[in-house]
């Protein structure tokens, strides 16, 4: 019989019907037998291509980490370090809500995963650039995944039912609207997002204005006092 012109299974098939089912039904219904099945080989097979289902969670992490935008942190590109490390968040909490289900594997941090190393490597290189310290700069990539993870971990909005009769005023006197929560999660959730961003990025800059005199900073331009 004639060999297939085209493998049976590779890396990608397998990452792609993992990925799947991640997201469709959590971290807990992969298994490497489940996998198989879904896939129509054998369970053996899959030990050509991963070791075990950990380094399986791990491509199917790192497939989401590669869908983060560093186009930002480009010397060339002209963004300030603020408005980079803004557009950043907004790009990898964007790939984070669509896959929920992977956070847990990706708040682990990026181990030997090359696009997670990328995103860390970008953000690193792009404060350092700017003038942070670099264990500031550390302090700051590590700021960043906990925010951004946090924030895709859950739903502060669908964490409240949208029965109007569950939230009794007498024991709850300033929850009388929690039951609209629900229903307008994305905008709470994005808000509570944007809002916790610009303060936190705001917060650093008050920082960034301590670290040493105008002229040692890139990108800082010196104001002279009124009246010289």
């Amino acid at each position: 019989m004639a060999r297939p012109r085209k493998p049976l299974l590779s890396r990608d098939r397998i990452v792609g019907a993992a990925s799947a089912l991640v997201d469709s039904e959590g971290l807990g219904a992969v298994s490497t037998r489940r996998l198989a099945a879904e896939l129509g080989v054998s369970g053996p097979s899959l030990y050509n291509h991963f070791r075990n289902k950990d380094e399986i969670l791990d491509a199917v992490a790192d497939g989401v980490s590669a869908k983060v935008d560093l186009s930002m942190f480009d010397p060339a590109d002209g963004r300030d370090w603020r408005t980079a490390l803004h557009d950043y968040a907004v790009s990898y909490r964007a790939a984070l809500t669509e896959h929920p289900n992977i956070v847990p594997v990706l708040a682990r941090g990026p181990g030997r995963r090359p696009a997670g190393l990328r995103v860390a490597d970008a953000v690193f290189g792009a404060m350092v650039r700017a003038g942070w310290p670099p264990a500031q700069a550390t302090y700051i990539g590590a700021l960043m995944r906990y925010f951004i993870t946090g924030s895709a971990l859950g739903s502060f909005a669908s964490g409240f039912v949208d029965d109007e009769t569950a939230y009794d005023p007498e024991d709850y006197p300033h929850l009388g609207q929690a039951h609209l929560l629900a229903e307008r999660r994305q905008k709470v959730d994005e808000g509570a997002f944007e809002t916790g961003l610009r303060a936190l990025i705001e917060g650093l800059a008050l920082q960034y204005e301590q670290l040493s005199p105008a002229k040692e900073r890139p990108g800082t331009v010196r104001r002279t006092p009124k009246g010289r």
